[in-house]
């Protein structure tokens, strides 16, 4: 009996320290106050400024046919362009992209001499994202959108690059693949150049064009507006650095006027020069957002 109690004892003793220390522990250690979210740092997700899948990118590059090279989207997602291409097309730290471009004579159309075409680096749409250029939208139905935010750094030469456009295709029962609208910097100024009706049955061409000073934006960064809707042309442009906010302002009536092509939106830096093979033009496209509804 003495020694049973004595066991019984010791074993009670025993306990009661396992009890004493798995007590302390949990109160240290494993009790979590529900109050405090956890420690977990929940990573950053880069905002997209370009939805790539509905855009190529054209470099002024022989593409080994004499016409200028088109990099895919995904080229541009995976960071996979080569050391030339990235020379006219590379992102920056802020997310923004910065395209360069001077006159190579390599142009989509093909080669060209000094004097006759231009040479860019630019942004053409796809706006269903299917990767064809048959993929194109009518003036005719719905809303069209291209809203792009952009700076020029420079502009050599003349001093005019053409930021944006609408470029119509040719498709059934048209003739030409013509410029309709294009968004011009000319030293500084927001210049909208615009096809009219052209007479005679001739196709849509600039013979007919009309250009509108639409606002001074300088170096300063911006953003133009444009909008198809009823088959008229608005357009919109801000620059906070300069004070513009102006709201969409009807240009023209393009259905109203029998305008039937088929059409893209293009934005970057299509340099108006072609007098040499040295003088250059960068432009920085911060956002570039399109809506069709």
């Amino acid at each position: 009996m003495i020694t049973k109690g004595i066991l019984t004892s010791k074993f009670l003793i025993f306990l009661s320290i396992v009890l004493s220390i798995a007590c302390s522990s949990d109160s240290e250690n494993n009790v979590i106050d529900e109050t405090e979210e956890p420690d977990t740092e929940i990573p950053e997700v880069e905002a997209e400024n370009i939805t790539w899948k509905n855009w190529y990118l054209s470099v002024p590059i022989d593409a080994g046919n004499g016409k200028a090279t088109s990099i895919k989207y995904t080229d541009i997602v995976n960071d996979n362009l080569t050391a030339s291409q990235s020379k006219y097309f590379y992102k920056n730290e802020d997310g923004s992209y910065t395209l360069w471009t001077k006159f190579t004579g390599i142009t989509t159309s093909g080669l060209s001499a000094l004097g006759d075409k231009y040479c860019r680096t630019e942004l053409r749409e796809y706006w269903r994202g299917n990767q064809t250029t048959t993929d194109n939208w009518s003036m005719a139905t719905g809303v069209h959108i291209l809203e792009s935010t952009i700076n020029v750094d420079y502009v050599e030469g003349n001093g005019r690059t053409i930021v944006a456009q609408i470029h119509g295709i040719e498709s059934e029962g048209t003739t030409g693949n013509p410029a309709t609208v294009k968004i011009r910097w000319n030293d500084g100024m927001i210049q909208i150049d615009h096809y009219t009706k052209p007479a005679n049955n001739d196709p849509w061409t600039s013979k007919y064009d009309e250009k509108v000073d639409f606002g001074r934006v300088d170096n300063e960064i911006f953003t133009f507006k444009m909008k198809i809707e009823n088959g008229k042309l608005y357009c919109g442009l801000v620059c906070e650095a300069k004070g513009l906010d102006i709201a969409y302002t009807e240009i023209y009536d393009y259905v109203g006027n029998g305008y039937v092509h088929e059409n893209y939106f293009k934005t970057g830096n299509y340099f108006g020069w072609h007098d040499d093979y040295e003088k250059s033009a960068q432009v920085v496209l911060h956002k570039v957002v399109t809506d069709h509804k």
